[in-house]
């Protein structure tokens, strides 16, 4: 079991030079890379591999300087994402979806550096992190790793240096508590709804600050492009978009512990999110609540604490009911579910219900439940 533990670098002024000259060095082999498959391709139909760019790359360093300067493994793994841009736009072709062929990073289309091998280029030595030719960077230390580190990633964002460790544990085993399981249904009404009827207030993170945003963006939009004052503006509305974004990530983080502490058992819908946000009425909305992302820290954190957690079909809980199993459509305006045999509730609480029932957590598992689920 792989755990990541994030962390605020605090570079000098000449670390931050050095951090942005090899950021800069790798945008320009992505793009380099990208730049020869693409006119190969389109002078001799042959596509070009990652060996081939690899053993290209050893000899191109012999006269670009700049290159030169790079860690060896981690020019490999920018070179290796190119790749696997090429793989994934290949079975998109294949699946019959929009492709989207893999595109030219600007800069600030590019904010990351792999170190897939700790101690090769990259190694956190006490409370500092030490790059090749960059020196011992000094890590906001605020919480201790745990266990061995795989490997490194170095990331800007609106203007600040964040390093990620990948840390290797032992997989915790599965492990069966007295505490009771719950299913759990998000929504925008309210962020999330469980089985026993509680109700999370709905998590709108930019509201506070749609306000700010409209003004920095608008502003954004009179600069010239290429100026001094669009990179300067440009920024601004990175660092407002990274606060909402951590508010976010924060409350994600307290509403998954708090589940964790009282909870022994997880059943949550298997959602289309990416399906969900084409609907633009809804879009805004869906993305501000960030459920992919909650999902994925409350199944992180079971699977540390050895608690289940189990993904159901999403098909008709909503329409279905939990005490007789008959399914009824609803429009979503319909805020209450009320069935013919008389049980009566929340509409977000009835859904809960039955998607903790159509899982194998609850000690029950109705076939009726099941109604309309291929």
């Amino acid at each position: 079991m792989f755990k990541t533990f994030r962390y605020r670098l605090e570079p000098n002024v000449n670390q931050t030079r050095e951090l942005e000259i090899a950021l800069e060095t790798h945008r320009r082999l992505y793009n380099d890379c990208l730049a020869q498959r693409k006119e190969s391709y389109e002078i001799t139909k042959r596509r070009v591999k990652y060996i081939e760019q690899s053993a290209r790359f050893t000899l191109d360093r012999k006269v670009n300087t700049y290159y030169a300067r790079l860690n060896f493994s981690s020019a490999q793994a920018t070179m290796r994402n190119l790749d696997k841009a090429f793989k994934a736009f290949f079975r998109r072709c294949k699946a019959g979806e929009e492709p989207g062929y893999p595109r030219f990073k600007a800069r600030d289309r590019f904010d990351s550096i792999t170190f897939p091998s700790v101690g090769d280029g990259a190694r956190i030595v006490g409370n500092k992190l030490r790059l090749q030719h960059i020196g011992f960077v000094r890590i906001n230390l605020h919480r201790p790793l745990e266990g061995p580190v795989k490997t490194l990633n170095i990331k800007r964002e609106a203007g600040k240096w964040y390093v990620t460790a990948a840390c290797e544990l032992a997989d915790v085993p599965v492990i069966y508590t007295d505490k009771p399981s719950v299913g759990i249904d998000v929504g925008l009404e309210s962020f999330l709804t469980t089985s026993d009827g509680e109700h999370i207030s709905p998590l709108q993170p930019i509201k506070p600050n749609l306000g700010k945003l409209r003004v920095a963006q608008r502003s954004l939009s009179r600069k010239k492009k290429g100026s001094s004052s669009r990179a300067k503006q440009r920024r601004a509305v990175a660092r407002l978009h990274l606060k909402v974004s951590n508010t976010r990530r924060d409350t994600h983080h307290k509403i998954a512990v708090n589940l964790i502490s009282r909870y022994g058992a997880f059943a949550v819908e298997s959602l289309n999110i990416r399906g969900m946000v084409k609907n633009h009425r809804l879009a805004r909305a869906v993305s501000d609540a960030g459920w992919a992302g909650f999902l994925t820290i409350l199944k992180n954190k079971a699977a540390s604490a050895g608690l289940r957690y189990e993904e159901v079909n999403a098909r008709y809980t909503s329409q279905t009911c939990p005490e007789c199993g008959e399914v009824k459509k609803k429009v979503l305006s319909e805020r209450r579910h009320s069935c013919e045999c008389g049980y009566t509730a929340h509409r977000d609480h009835a859904a809960a219900r039955v998607i903790l029932a159509r899982s194998t957590l609850g000690g029950m598992h109705p076939e009726r439940l099941n109604v309309g689920v291929s």
